[in-house]
């Protein structure tokens, strides 16, 4: 842009500027309604949670990190302004600050290996934090759902053992527990691969493409539905 004369240099940076000012609002209320819509409407549910981390990667991958913070930020203000100051900030766990991850990975080129690993540990930390949250709303420990899960889990696989070693077997506390921390974190892998996936079929159309996924993966995104 160096070599445009000073009044056209001008109006490019003006112009650049703006783009950037309009689609962080426009990224950031688009996640601000996907929140709405994944809190309030009884169906889509699965759709809405993989689409909510999308708008506030893509405004990173276009602009860089600070927009990125910026439509994160405007999306909080934005939500505690509709849901109150305690249900809006959720947006951020672990849709807002995994976005923000992914997309400032992509935007510097980093393999999936990192952006997908640290990843699967920000959407766990932030799903826990999000459960303790709304533990405190509900007055009920939520918790207990997972733990639920665990138990089943474990029963199962203790099922199985049992007729091999001959003993019966018993979930102790410590195994439920650990059990339902791998659950998450399973959950949490699965979850931030197809973030992947969806990015690497949807984001270049947009003109906002990832980085290439490690050969391991390329039978599995060469099935683009799209």
């Amino acid at each position: 842009m160096t070599w445009l004369p000073p009044s056209l240099r001008s109006q490019a940076l003006k112009w650049s500027e703006a783009r950037r000012i309009t689609d962080t609002a426009y990224l950031a209320a688009a996640t601000g309604l996907l929140f709405l819509a994944l809190y309030y409407l009884p169906v889509g549910g699965p759709l809405l949670r993989l689409a909510l981390p999308l708008p506030l990667a893509m405004l990173q991958l276009r602009h860089g990190r600070r927009s990125g913070l910026m439509g994160a930020g405007v999306v909080t203000l934005l939500l505690s302004a509709l849901m109150g100051p305690i249900r809006g900030p959720l947006v951020l766990f672990p849709y807002g600050f995994l976005g923000i991850w992914l997309g400032w990975c992509w935007n510097r080129g980093l393999g999936w290996g990192v952006s997908w690993s640290v990843g699967t540990l920000v959407g766990s930390l932030g799903f826990v934090i999000r459960v303790a949250v709304l533990s405190l709303l509900l007055g009920s420990n939520l918790w207990v759902v997972f733990t639920n899960a665990a138990v089943r889990m474990l029963d199962w696989l203790l099922g199985i053992l049992e007729p091999v070693l001959g003993l019966s077997l018993a979930p102790t506390i410590a195994q439920v527990q650990v059990m339902a921390a791998v659950l998450i974190l399973l959950q949490n892998i699965v979850y931030t691969l197809t973030l992947h996936i969806v990015s690497y079929w949807i984001f270049p159309r947009l003109r906002s493409p990832i980085s290439e996924p490690p050969d391991l993966l390329r039978p599995l995104v060469a099935l683009d539905p799209l």
